[in-house]
């Protein structure tokens, strides 16, 4: 279970973006990997969350949110969880 502690406390309007995410509707099963999900299988998921979200127009609050709540799940702002991590740990820009 996320540590709920840390995320960012709620403010009015911190959400209307969800309303107008390319992702909205989707089934959650795209961006959300089943329990021993590994290799191949995996990495197609991924890369069909990334495609919806590649056209989202709120991808970067999406991806603002998660790295402020460090989201430990799912494709969030067109990033992986490891790929959020690395952008946390300073390895890569959010433009890289």
């Amino acid at each position: 279970m996320a540590e709920v502690r840390r995320l960012p406390e709620p403010r009015v309007g911190d959400w209307d973006w969800q309303a107008r995410a390319a992702c909205r509707g989707s089934d959650t099963a795209n961006f959300y990997h089943p329990e021993n999900e590994r290799g191949p299988s995996r990495a197609r998921r991924e890369r069909q969350a990334k495609s919806i979200c590649s056209r989202c127009p709120v991808i970067d609050n999406c991806l603002r949110w998660a790295l402020a709540a460090r989201e430990p799940y799912g494709v969030w702002g067109g990033r992986s969880v490891d790929e959020r991590e690395m952008l946390l740990s300073g390895a890569h820009s959010l433009t890289g």
